[in-house]
């Protein structure tokens, strides 16, 4: 099979998975609606889901390494999106990062989620939320105690609403380095749900992207930012190698709700790849 027919054969069976993963409960595999489910329909497509991802590569998608595409005026991007596709269920794209980019820590409210990097390096730190105290919810923001779619999509671009403006627990789970090589990172509503993800080593990187059910701000699913209390940064930078967290994790953290920074935003540029039909 050429090799175009077979990228998009692959890029089209990681979509109908996806959809097949997170059908909202009461489904077919041929109906859509209802919003996206509470999670993956069984472990198994669930891992099925993550070997197909694992396998597409950046040429898949046309994709050569490079930062977002320029766009008119002085000030550029740091990061870009390409719309792939979206059903009610889920929706997938790739977000493109210039040398030394940051998607600032963010969540994903009641959302599971699958990034596959495609090129160059990337530093993901995932944190878990904890239950707070009552004392928590206090608008002083101080230090705590111990201690990253169509049209694009926000971290996507969109502003949030503050829930409010109080501190936050969370347990830095993992600090890790990914590259093409590496597995896709996983996400759900519980677990790793506060990611920051930073393009390392020097050059631009790029990463495709499932979230299930997507973004919805009408339906709580709003993106929001935080910043650490007690320092500049999570931590160190993790050790050389991939799949391997720095000393002293899981660590618990205090977070502060942020507004989106005033220099991190993301552009939009068309998706080159083949067109997929979920």
């Amino acid at each position: 099979m050429p090799r175009d027919n077979m990228a998009a054969s692959l890029i089209q069976r990681v979509a109908r998975q996806a959809r097949l993963t997170f059908r909202p409960p009461g489904t077919t595999t041929t109906s859509g609606g209802g919003g996206g489910g509470d999670g993956p329909r069984s472990a198994e497509a669930l891992h099925r889901l993550r070997d197909l991802l694992g396998e597409v590569r950046a040429e898949d998608l046309r994709l050569s390494p490079r930062g977002p595409s320029a766009v008119p005026g002085r000030a550029q991007p740091p990061v870009s999106y390409m719309h792939i596709c979206e059903t009610e269920s889920f929706s997938m794209g790739v977000f493109v990062l210039r040398a030394g980019a940051c998607i600032p820590l963010h969540d994903h409210p009641g959302m599971n989620g699958l990034l596959k990097v495609l090129y160059g390096t990337l530093r993901i730190a995932c944190l878990d939320t904890l239950p707070e105290d009552h004392d928590d919810d206090d608008d002083g923001g101080g230090g705590g105690g111990g201690a990253g779619a169509s049209g694009p999509p926000l971290p996507h671009g969109r502003h949030h609403r503050h829930r409010h403006r109080g501190r936050h627990r969370a347990l830095l789970r993992s600090h890790r380095l990914y590259t093409p090589s590496s597995a896709p990172c996983l996400l759900s509503p519980e677990t790793d749900n506060l990611h920051q993800i930073d393009a390392v080593g020097g050059g631009p990187a790029a990463f495709l992207d499932i979230l299930a059910p997507p973004y919805d701000p009408e339906h709580g699913r709003d993106c929001h930012y935080y910043r650490l209390l007690d320092g500049p940064g999570l931590l160190p930078p993790p050790p050389p190698s991939p799949e391997e967290d720095p000393p002293g994790l899981p660590k618990e953290l205090w977070l502060q709700e942020t507004p989106q920074a005033p220099d991190f935003w993301c552009g939009g540029e068309p998706y080159p790849g083949p067109q997929v039909s979920p």
